[in-house]
């Protein structure tokens, strides 16, 4: 008589060999989205294939977040588990000079979005294949406009996500050597804030600065002033950044401006950090252009993405289920962000890593760079990583309590 370890074990075999059959499927669809790339809520074409792939496997499907599809299996439990993919691509043009590169004028996947889409494409038929075995429902979440867009967001504000019990995602990691699994528990990636500042003087000519009011010399005070918040008023135990990423402002040799402009961004992985930080900037801001005779305005121009912090029982439970898989290490945090922190508000959060650096096959280059590439040998563990997720976390009894 087989015992329930085994019979999970076997299906845990069946879904690693069935990923690996699979592995030329998952190559074409990543090859093809990546020839294809939208930017964000523009993802018709990308959900239009995910759409039909899904139903042709006896998905249910619904549309959400404008260009987003959530794609539903329904197994023979009440319990559910999501598992999600991005699936919008980048203003790049691409430098990689592959057989695939995008024929979009550019637009590129300069991320990695392209190959999640295509390992959900192969969970979803891993899971399919096994569906009689599921204790419970699976919905693939293949959302849009991850770049900026805060497409999470939108998805979480649906009731398509009620009820859930837990929701597992996964980013290609260009900071982890091919196929390494990276999960870590507690704070992986950190929040996001956008910010603006405007500063208005007075113009005039460069030689009578004194019949002027300099907004550029407020400026750079400022922007030394900023930096101070992070190195003497934030604990060194606090991971944090202030970056100024742009400072504009006039266009003569000879001409003091009126108006002075700068760009940033603040990250943290504690909120409370974050609030402290934006209560600063708010006050240096005010009291420098005070002091120098100027008017200011400070605006964060977009939405705050949370810090992604992965629930602590999930990423014990995915470092015993994946061990199978190879190598699982533990990777270091980062201050990018990701909108998958959205998540958390429907239900207990897992975010992983999975290693796509090949110095070898020349595959070396960062997120975001024009000549960004994966390694593809990796992308049906990818597969098998959702599946297991999914089939193993409604098998668990007490991770379900």
């Amino acid at each position: 008589m087989i015992t329930e370890e085994e019979a999970v074990n076997s299906i845990d075999e069946k879904i690693i060999k069935t990923a690996k059959d699979l592995k030329s499927y998952i190559i074409d669809k990543r090859r093809d989205f990546h020839m294809h790339p939208e930017l964000k809520f523009e993802e018709k074409r990308t959900s239009g294939i995910v759409s039909k792939e899904l139903i042709s496997l006896g998905f249910d499907i619904s549309k959400v977040a404008d260009t987003g599809v959530i794609g539903i299996l329904k197994g023979k439990d009440s319990r559910t588990v999501a598992l999600r993919a991005d699936m919008d691509a980048l203003p790049i043009k691409e430098a990689t000079g592959k057989s695939y590169t995008s024929k979009v004028e550019g637009k590129m996947h300069a991320c990695g979005h392209d190959g999640h889409i295509a390992m959900l494409l192969g969970a979803a038929r891993i899971l399919s294949s096994i569906r009689e075995n599921l204790n419970g429902t699976v919905k693939l979440i293949f959302q849009p406009a991850e770049e900026g867009g805060w497409g999470a967001e939108k998805v979480v504000e649906s009731s398509l996500l009620d009820n859930i019990d837990a929701i597992f995602g996964m980013h290609l990691w260009a900071n982890l050597p091919s196929g390494a699994i990276g999960v870590k528990p507690g704070p992986l990636m950190a929040s996001v804030d956008s910010f603006k500042i405007h500063l208005k003087g007075k113009g005039g000519h460069a030689a009578e600065p004194e019949k002027t009011i300099d907004p550029i010399s407020a400026l750079v005070d400022m922007v030394n002033a900023y930096q101070k918040i992070i190195s003497r008023e934030v604990s060194t135990f606090e991971p944090a950044i202030l970056s100024i990423t742009s400072i504009d402002s006039g266009e003569a040799f000879n001409v003091i401006p009126e108006n002075a402009y700068m760009l940033g961004t603040v990250r943290a992985v504690n909120l409370d950090v974050r609030n402290f930080i934006i209560k600063r900037m708010k006050e240096i801001t005010k009291g420098y252009a005070k002091a120098m005779n100027c008017s200011a305005q400070f605006e964060i121009f977009a939405k705050t993405s949370p810090p992604v912090i992965n629930d602590e029982n999930l990423a014990l439970f995915a470092k015993s289920v994946l061990s199978s898989l190879g190598n699982v290490v533990e990777p270091k945090m980062t201050m990018i962000g990701e909108d998958f922190s959205f998540y958390a508000r429907k239900a207990k959060t897992l975010f992983l890593f999975l290693g796509i650096r090949n110095e070898e096959k020349g595959i070396i280059f960062p997120h975001h760079h024009p000549k960004f590439d994966i390694d593809e040998d990796v992308l049906d563990k990818g597969s098998a990583i959702y599946s297991l997720f999914a089939y193993q976390y409604l098998a668990n009894l007490d991770l379900r309590k």
